[in-house]
């Protein structure tokens, strides 16, 4: 049986790293933040041991990286790195979109429609990508996969959290909110090769406005890695 410090333990590691996870995706810890340990330890009145054991999760999902003279700090990303997630990204959201499509009734639609009323009323950039999000995710929900919505979540999440402010000075908020839409009226015709092929631009988009943006970086000679 497992005793209770171990369980205690464990919890608390996953703790800390839903903390620092929501952190890092927000935007609130940046790309080289540097996770001491010890401070960690601290501010979650805790030992090292859930610590290292978050940060090495972290570390899994790409939001953390350790160096050989700084330790662990929040993992940057450049261009290239962004676009290979959204690769990922196209063949899981569109795999779940195949089979969440047909399983949608009203709920579903509404679920999404009241998400984008309130990504059309907001003027906060950074709320932009947490309704992008929310979209996205309702959107694959009806797949009742739970193994493949995490996937989705950490990639759409991951690329999200560099995306967004390159995203917002390039397009702002009316192309993808106009891809949204699209979207949702071809779910409601339950039109699934539709919403596959509106969701593949839709993501594709995403892709050639971040390599643009990355070209627009390089020609004024700003720093190339991390882009975002």
């Amino acid at each position: 049986m497992r005793s209770r410090t171990s369980t205690t333990s464990q919890a608390l590691h996953q703790t800390i790293r839903e903390v620092l996870r929501n952190e890092i995706l927000s935007g609130k810890l940046q790309a080289g933040h540097q996770l001491r340990q010890d401070a960690l330890a601290t501010r979650f009145s805790a030992s090292r041991i859930p610590v290292r054991e978050a940060l090495r999760q972290l570390e899994s999902e790409g939001l953390v990286v350790h160096h050989l003279n700084r330790g662990a700090v929040v993992a940057g990303m450049n261009a290239q790195q962004i676009c290979e997630l959204l690769d990922i990204r196209v063949a899981l959201e569109c795999h779940a979109a195949r089979l969440a499509v047909p399983n949608m009734v009203e709920r579903d639609f509404e679920a999404m429609e009241r998400i984008l009323a309130a990504y059309s009323v907001s003027e906060v950039v950074g709320d932009w990508a947490e309704y992008n999000r929310q979209f996205h995710l309702a959107l694959s929900a009806p797949a009742n996969n739970g193994r493949l919505r995490q996937l989705i979540e950490e990639y759409c999440l991951n690329t999200d959290r560099y995306t967004h402010v390159a995203m917002s000075e390039a397009t702002g908020r009316d192309k993808p909110m106009e891809d949204h839409y699209a979207l949702l009226g071809a779910c409601r015709e339950h039109d699934v090769d539709k919403v596959v092929k509106l969701l593949e631009a839709h993501i594709d988009h995403t892709r050639k406005e971040l390599m643009a943006t990355a070209r627009g970086r390089a020609e004024q000679q700003l720093p190339a890695t991390p882009l975002f």
